[in-house]
């Protein structure tokens, strides 16, 4: 009997846990100025227009909608570059010039045949690539209320590095 009794106490606690704890506030709904930013936001294309399945916007502001457009796009560029480098590794076998090393076979096993130095090499890369983003989009720190932090440029446009060796960026912006 008491077995029973811990038994039905047991999964009767457990199922409240997924239960309505009260009344749901409505959510918020994105107020026009900031629905007007993130329709003007680069990406935003006729089929789709804005999507957010997740709803992160309709809390934020246009400065946190644009530090989120920013932080998408840093992602999505090193995830494109992070595939092409395993799809290329995969193929391609041999000696480096960076180093003097033979990486060889699938490309999941290569991360445990390059040599340490390469590991100091590619976190002052990395490090410097992230100094120029800062500098370039970030506002200082020291100048931002404690309020606000990672707080985006006025004249930024997120993504947009100054970096296009090869000219593909259009001239006029409405391009």
């Amino acid at each position: 009997m008491k077995l029973a009794l811990f038994t039905v106490t047991l999964f009767a606690g457990s199922a409240a846990a997924f239960g309505p704890f009260g009344a749901k506030a409505p959510a918020a709904a994105p107020t026009p100025v900031v629905q007007s930013f993130a329709d003007d936001l680069v990406g935003a294309l006729p089929p789709v227009g804005f999507w957010d399945p997740l709803g992160f916007a309709e809390k934020a502001n246009d400065s946190t909608l644009k530090r989120y457009r920013e932080a998408e796009l840093t992602h999505g560029r090193v995830a494109m570059l992070a595939t092409i480098g395993f799809l290329v590794g995969e193929k391609v076998e041999g000696s480096s010039f960076l180093f003097d090393a033979q990486v060889s076979g699938p490309a999941i096993t290569h991360i445990g045949q390059v040599p340490e130095g390469f590991w100091a090499l590619l976190l002052l890369s990395i490090g410097a690539a992230e100094q120029f983003r800062a500098e370039k989009g970030w506002v200082d720190p020291s100048d931002v209320p404690i309020d606000q932090p990672g707080l985006l440029r006025d004249e930024y446009v997120p993504g947009d590095l100054g970096f296009d060796p090869l000219g593909l960026k259009p001239e006029d912006p409405e391009e």
